[in-house]
């Protein structure tokens, strides 16, 4: 008996395959600062109660920052009788904190009240907070919707109070309210090379933002 054939093609049913569709995602836009980091700066030193010029938003140890200081014009006046201005050169500073020439060594011309970090980010802005947290009062600036989140309450906070930063938000409007204060107990480390050479380098930003009184020039 012969064997009746069978047949071994599949047949493909048309819009039978099954394709895979991505569904659009949700697209959320990015958290903006409601006015100029500088205005944000000024306005986050007031509410801080920072006394002192709160100089344009610099880069300073690879940070971007805005550094509210003080022009010491006592010792200002006397580096200029001595002829020795901002020194930016960071292997000279490093020899200003040996013992051997400490006593020879320029003293500070510049007294940094404190440092604010403004950034959309808590982490963008604590990057550049926290090395300068370690010699005083540092803070970061945040937009206020930045700070309504699972992340900032459970990762931010707990880092901003261990390493003593206080926070600022701005709403919308810019308008600015304190919502962590800075923790004043902690350790501040003294004076050393890199204390040394970021004192000289606002030293050198005071004197290229402010109007230094014609007896000091």
């Amino acid at each position: 008996m012969a064997a009746t054939p069978q047949n071994t093609e599949r047949s493909t049913v048309a819009g039978g395959a099954k394709r895979s569709r991505s569904m659009p995602s949700r697209v959320v836009p990015p958290i903006e600062l409601p006015a100029s980091v500088d205005e944000l700066a000024r306005a986050a030193a007031a509410q801080l109660g920072w006394n002192g010029v709160v100089l344009p938003e610099t880069t300073i140890l690879g940070r971007k920052v805005c550094v509210v200081a003080k022009l010491r014009t006592d010792v200002h006046a006397e580096r200029i009788a001595m002829g020795v201005g901002p020194v930016a050169d960071r292997a000279t500073v490093d020899t200003w904190t040996w013992p051997e020439l400490a006593g020879t060594a320029p003293a500070p011309a510049a007294e940094i009240v404190g440092v604010l970090a403004v950034a959309r980010h808590w982490r963008t802005a604590m990057a550049s907070a926290v090395p300068f947290a370690r010699y005083g009062e540092a803070a970061m600036v945040l937009p206020s919707p930045a700070v309504l989140t699972e992340d900032y309450v459970g990762n931010c906070l707990p880092r901003a109070r261990a390493y003593g930063l206080a926070v600022v938000t701005a709403d919308p409007n810019a308008v600015v309210d304190l919502d962590l204060e800075g923790r004043t107990e902690r350790v501040v480390l003294a004076e050393d090379p890199v204390s040394r050479l970021v004192n000289e380098l606002v030293y050198d930003h005071l004197l290229r933002t402010v109007e230094v009184p014609a007896s000091l020039d």
